[in-house]
């Protein structure tokens, strides 16, 4: 027989964090202490979901919270508890069983990485703002070892973003450091293709979601005619994992961003990994504003898979309440501390 707790925890944000769609102050994240009889042992897991993104971001989620733990309890199953609409609960609860499950310094995947031997590169990422002070902040990551740069755009005028880039490929060519895009849906599906062919001269490496969701055939057309490569992110969100196949089919990304709070969980971001092999698609992992169990918990995911580009794991140091980690970032590369 299992038990639970509940901690709800207000991370706070040491600057807001902006994009084209939300400004966060502060994030709100409820822990999952789960406890199983005969064991003293306590796991550990994050359900947390993101504001005006999450399917599960609703007005009575504690109380679905609740039951959805009570009836885990009950039934000692997860899968018998139809989580499909609250990808975060999934989330929460799979984390806290491996947790639980672990062997001592919360290790929850045993891999190279895990064992102090290996590191994942991380791309930097550059939050919102004026793009003064944007540029600054590329830069600092720059000088601080990172190699790949990811901006959040869509929010300032765009040729002031333009410019932004180019003060960039003006002190560093696309050998030394790439470029990643985040529009957060941002672009109108009848401009998008004509910014994005502005947006190829700065040899951009990729852009996340250049267009709202669920519109699969303008998506697919700027996949198939724009010479930058497109990630799909927000896309992801809320699709059935029944219609993987007919998504990737019928857009043809260059990659996918996988969230794995926001798409159901670790075992659905494997289901994914496996879809975008099957249809020869790049991926990478990226976190949600989790705290340092849930970032901890992907980072170790991640990191069971050879040949990994650089995911976007430095959310860690947002906030200047996160729990104790870990995990460590420094040159651009992500470490597990033995």
């Amino acid at each position: 027989m299992y038990a639970y707790r509940i901690k709800k925890h207000q991370l706070v944000f040491n600057i807001p964090a902006k994009t084209s769609r939300n400004t966060f102050k502060t994030r709100d994240i409820y822990l999952i202490r789960l406890s199983k009889q005969g064991n003293a042992k306590i796991g550990i897991g994050e359900a947390a979901p993101l504001s005006l993104l999450s399917v599960d971001d609703i007005d009575n989620y504690e109380e679905i919270l609740h039951q959805k733990l009570t009836e885990f309890c009950q039934v000692g199953n997860v899968d018998e508890l139809e989580l499909h609409n609250y990808p975060s609960i999934n989330f929460g609860l799979e984390t806290a069983l491996l947790s639980l499950q672990s062997k001592g310094n919360e290790v929850l995947y045993a891999t190279p990485f895990t064992k102090g031997e290996t590191a994942i590169p991380i791309n930097g990422l550059v939050w919102m703002s004026d793009t003064k002070t944007m540029l600054e902040e590329a830069f600092n990551k720059i000088e601080a070892g990172f190699n790949v740069i990811k901006f959040k755009v869509g929010a300032q005028d765009f040729d002031d973003e333009c410019r932004m880039l180019e003060e960039i490929r003006k002190k560093y060519s696309a050998f030394k450091i790439t470029l990643r895009l985040d529009a957060n849906g941002a672009f109108k599906p009848d401009e998008a293709a004509e910014q994005l062919s502005e947006l190829n001269r700065f040899e951009i490496h990729s852009i996340e979601q250049p267009i709202m969701p669920k519109q699969w055939d303008a998506m697919a057309k700027l996949c198939a005619e724009t010479k930058v490569d497109i990630a799909l992110d927000e896309e992801l969100i809320g699709c059935d994992l029944s219609q993987g196949d007919r998504l990737l089919n019928a857009i043809k990304p260059q990659y996918l961003i996988l969230k794995p709070n926001l798409i159901g969980g670790l075992a659905n971001a494997t289901c994914w990994v496996k879809l975008a092999e099957k249809h020869n698609i790049g991926w990478w992992a990226t976190s949600a504003l989790e705290s340092n169990v849930g970032l901890n918990a992907i980072a170790q995911w991640v990191s069971q898979y050879d040949n990994l580009i650089h995911q976007g794991l430095g959310t860690g140091a947002l906030f200047k309440n996160n729990i104790a980690t870990n995990l460590v970032l420094k040159n651009g590369f992500m470490r597990y501390k033995v």
